[in-house]
């Protein structure tokens, strides 16, 4: 399964990371990798009840400015 992730990096230092697709799927971390392990574990987690729960709002885009 692929999902996309937005990784911030947060002003006190770390990364915060969240899933815009699964509301209030969040996590951090002090390193990049860290806070994708960490993600990857709060996805499991969200999703225990199994994929095709996962709520479909919005969508996301890339755009050029």
């Amino acid at each position: 399964m692929e999902i996309k992730i937005m990784l911030e990096e947060a002003e006190e230092g770390g990364f915060t990371v969240h899933v815009p697709s699964l509301p209030g799927c969040i996590s951090q971390g002090d390193t990049l990798e860290e806070a994708i392990n960490n993600i990857k574990e709060a996805i499991e987690l969200y999703l225990d009840d199994g994929p095709e729960d996962i709520p479909v709002k919005g969508k996301i885009m890339n755009i050029e400015i």
